[in-house]
């Protein structure tokens, strides 16, 4: 029995050669680990856990168990970091990170866009670390055009954001989710970019290229997404001009500005 059990330490000693960590809030919820046997079949991958620095007590040596915050007095909104250290060759896996992230609090006290043209929103109640989410209505959806991360305070905080703006009426709203999953979002506000003519497309040399271009037939940059027949996107970025040569023949969506067109590429 002593020579087994001084075994089980040597594999342990030998292979506890990583670590894996996490970081959040608590938030009144404990953590689910899931551990595999090592490689050799003697002991379990997570080795050692410590929360914020601290060794937790208790038994690891289970194919599953709980990381218990209530034996470190943590306080809610308290920051956490976790580490595991586990076996080589092998990694324990978290259940449940979400119960790390705060819930989603936030008051917009207001939203605008300031003189420069710039997203502005300023917030209150916050209660932790969240991104905030940029969202633009074009091509018939919502799109996360960017992030910005929260302050995580409770007091008046203020964001601004530089949205890309299509021609004619530009819908925007920031949103949140938190470990609800839920996603809450600001109302909408609207910018009228009256400087922008709704440009066209054209294609180049036999489908071998896209452009984009303005009234004048000038080049427009414009952000775009590509979508193939079955709505896989296989080209997006911020250009005048696209390259189609390494498509292959077929029917495409061409999201662009704030309108959605469908080209067909023959050779």
């Amino acid at each position: 029995m002593k020579s087994l059990l001084l075994f089980l330490f040597v594999c342990n000693f030998i292979l506890a050669k990583a670590s894996m960590s996490i970081e959040g809030y608590y938030q009144g919820k404990n953590l689910y680990v899931q551990s595999a046997l090592c490689n050799d079949g003697f002991g379990y991958c997570a080795t050692k856990v410590t929360v914020n620095g601290k060794i937790m007590p208790g038994q690891i040596e289970n194919g599953a168990f709980e990381i218990n915050f209530e034996n470190f007095n943590m306080k809610i909104g308290q920051p956490l970091f976790i580490v595991i250290e586990h076996n080589d060759g092998c990694q324990p896996k978290i259940i449940n990170p979400e119960v790390l992230l705060p819930n989603s609090t936030f008051n917009i006290e207001e939203i605008k866009f300031n003189q420069d043209g710039f997203l502005s929103w300023e917030t209150t109640n916050e209660e932790g670390e969240l991104v905030y989410e940029i969202e633009q209505y074009k091509w018939n959806k919502w799109v996360v055009i960017g992030e910005v991360m929260g302050s995580g305070k409770k007091e008046r905080s203020s964001y601004t954001f530089d949205v890309f703006k299509h021609s004619g009426l530009n819908k925007i709203r920031v949103s949140q989710v938190g470990n609800s999953g839920i996603k809450r979002s600001s109302k909408e506000i609207v910018f009228n970019n009256i400087k922008v003519v709704p440009p066209s497309l054209k294609t180049v040399n036999e489908f071998k290229s896209i452009i984009f271009v303005s009234n004048s037939q000038k080049k427009y940059e414009t952000k775009y997404e590509i979508y193939d027949a079955f709505g896989n996107i296989v080209k997006k970025g911020l250009s005048y001009e696209v390259d189609l040569s390494n498509l292959k023949k077929g029917i495409y969506y061409v999201s662009y500005d704030n309108v959605n067109e469908r080209i067909i590429k023959k050779k």
